[in-house]
């Protein structure tokens, strides 16, 4: 499934969940720097959606906040679903 996806690099925690503008949010404690974000970002999905490394896949934005991601696996569309209805903290 493709997953737009908004990017809050440099954060305190790292956390995946709630939307913003219909886009999973995914927060990262690295800055976007040298693509560490961007590499991050697919570390944090690969554990929220319980996927291996290989089947999360970056489509587009490789150097913005607002990235498409592709993601395989069972049960992503629903997982998907869960974590844009969860709001995590501020």
């Amino acid at each position: 499934m493709r997953l737009h996806v908004h990017v809050h690099p440099g954060s305190t925690r790292r956390a995946v969940g709630g939307s913003y503008d219909g886009a999973l949010v995914v927060r990262v404690t690295e800055r976007a720097v040298d693509g560490k974000a961007t590499d991050a970002v697919c570390r944090a999905l690969v554990v929220a959606f319980g996927v291996p490394r290989r089947q999360v896949t970056l489509v587009s934005g490789a150097t913005s906040r607002h990235k498409v991601v592709e993601i395989d696996g069972e049960g992503v569309d629903e997982r998907a679903r869960e974590l844009l209805e969860h709001e995590e903290p501020s």
